[in-house]
């Protein structure tokens, strides 16, 4: 009985090296995979591919992540799989040689394909991971986590500046050293998460585990409330894919930057976006998580709308806030999901973050598609009104007027 307490009394404390550790990881997957997307100068400079030939390459690696992450939530919520986690950082290290050194185009479609099914494996778990290692504090493991991710990608941008432009598609290789650390650190957490499940199956013996989650919801309500939150997550990722992918282009052509310049305003966006990441889940466990999402998606509605218009000087501080605001909501929609379905936390952390990469992965094909066809700024002025479409943020339910259970 004891020994069940101070079990107990473990599972509720967060575990902070942990917590950390995976966010170290996701910071060295995301960043691993938006070099995809900040390659698309250097790509299409050396190569002379098309704005929809570039597109392809990130639809193959969203899409495939964003089909696969259910399907790894699923299966790992039935029976989990601690090992899986270093495979997805050793199918990252493949497709970043792939991606170095690839002399043909299709080669760069199947490196696409390794990285997008190791992060593919890698959220679901991550997010497993960090719900273990949080404790009481899940939803400061879950910022921590994604923060991690956001942190990746913002540091994409200077990685070109720094890396890729001087040295090119073969200076991609460099993040094979991150591929590797991330293999040897995921081993580690692996090991940890397999010893912290065997403590809880025992804690829990002849016990049903329960997981908080939003009470006196019907079926309905919770069903509404994910197609809700599903948009907001669908005009997030479309917006966030454009600025990663295509807005250098509207820089270099309409403000006269360089490509190197222009990455700095990309990081701009993305840094700050990590920043609201972060703060996000300390603001919704205190203003509830419902009206941080809502906030998120429409506060940025006039700043993005007036974006393609500003003169240089007002572009750096506006990108700063848009991303900070709409990425405020990232980990809190992962949390919000899983306290909608409560019991089923891979399986909504692969949901959400998996559509994210699916609508990015559309996102990625869909704007270089019409970006060939209608021009760069036409282009930025159409993804510049998607944000309105967050109003429908204002008709999620709120988890702090459900009615108790």
């Amino acid at each position: 009985m004891a020994a069940t307490a101070a079990s107990l009394k473990r599972a509720s404390d967060p575990v902070y090296p942990v917590m950390f550790a995976i966010g170290g990881c996701h910071l060295l997957n995301d960043a691993i995979s938006a070099v995809v997307p900040a390659m698309y100068p250097i790509l299409q400079a050396e190569n002379g591919y098309s704005y929809f030939q570039l597109g392809l390459i990130t639809f193959v690696l969203q899409m495939l992540s964003s089909v696969m992450q259910p399907v790894v939530g699923i299966i790992s919520d039935k029976k989990p799989r601690p090992w899986m986690l270093p495979a997805a950082m050793a199918l990252a290290f493949i497709g970043v040689l792939l991606l170095a050194f690839s002399p043909e185009y299709w080669m760069l479609l199947v490196a696409a394909m390794f990285l997008g099914l190791g992060s593919a494996i890698f959220h679901p778990e991550g997010s497993r991971v960090a719900f273990l290692a949080g404790g009481a504090k899940r939803g400061m493991s879950q910022s921590i986590l994604q923060v991690g991710g956001n942190s990746g990608q913002a540091l994409a941008p200077v990685i070109t500046a720094l890396i890729l432009i001087p040295l090119g598609q073969a200076g991609a290789a460099w993040f094979l050293i991150l591929a590797a650390a991330g293999v040897l650190i995921l081993s580690r957490v692996a090991r940890w998460t397999s010893d912290r499940l065997k403590e809880e199956d025992a804690a829990a013996k002849g016990k049903k585990r329960q997981i908080a989650g939003i009470s006196g919801l019907t079926p309905g309500k919770v069903k509404a409330g994910i197609a809700l939150l599903l948009i907001v997550i669908f005009v997030r990722s479309f917006y966030v894919v454009n600025m990663q992918g295509y807005y250098v282009f509207h820089l270099t052509g309409e403000y006269g930057l360089t490509v190197r310049q222009a990455q700095y305003f990309i990081f701009m966006f993305l840094a700050l976006g990590a920043a609201g990441t972060f703060f996000g889940g300390p603001f919704a466990d205190r203003y509830g998580r419902k009206r941080i999402i809502a906030a998120s998606a429409l506060i940025p509605i006039p700043l993005a709308v007036a974006l393609p218009h500003l003169p240089i000087w007002l572009v750096a501080p506006v990108l700063g806030i848009i991303g900070f605001v709409l990425m405020s909501s990232f980990s809190v929609s992962v949390v919000y999901a899983q306290e909608l379905v409560p019991g089923k936390i891979g399986t909504m952390a692969g949901l959400t973050v998996g559509f994210a990469f699916g609508m990015g992965a559309i996102a990625s094909v869909a704007i270089g598609a019409f970006m060939d066809l209608a021009g760069v700024y036409t282009t930025m002025i159409i993804i510049s009104l998607l944000p309105i479409l967050g109003l429908v943020s204002l008709y999620l339910p709120d988890e702090r007027r459900a009615a108790p259970a």
